[in-house]
């Protein structure tokens, strides 16, 4: 049996690795064991920040309904109660961009809330 050298591939999966971690300091961006670590340790942070960014959104948008609800005299918790009462089913990003956006069908998503709690 004849004997394979596998420098090219080895040189291949290695050249592919540093391309990713241009831009890093030192020896993590030219020295494939560190480099190897350290992209290891970033596509980490990077999959923890995505999960990280929709718990983010979500409350960033529940702060404009609740400032959109207020503006219009009503608790945030009453203003959402008020919503499934009325069997009305908008998300919270589609309700934060109507509380900026468009105020005037805000405040009468507010109106009908306020009907369906009394």
């Amino acid at each position: 049996m004849t004997r394979v050298k596998r420098g090219t591939v080895v040189k291949k999966r290695h050249k592919k690795l540093l391309k990713q971690t241009k831009g890093f300091w030192g020896q993590r961006k030219n020295i494939f064991k560190r480099a190897k670590e350290t992209l290891m340790r970033a596509m980490a942070f990077a999959f923890k920040g995505r999960k990280l960014r929709k718990r983010d959104m979500r409350s960033l948008f529940i702060t404009r309904i609740k400032a959109g609800a207020r503006e219009n005299g009503l608790s945030y918790n009453a203003f959402i109660h008020g919503l499934k009462l009325a069997e009305v089913s908008l998300n919270r990003k589609m309700l934060s961009q109507l509380a900026i956006f468009e105020p005037q069908a805000f405040t009468q998503l507010t109106e009908l809330a306020k009907k369906s709690l009394s």
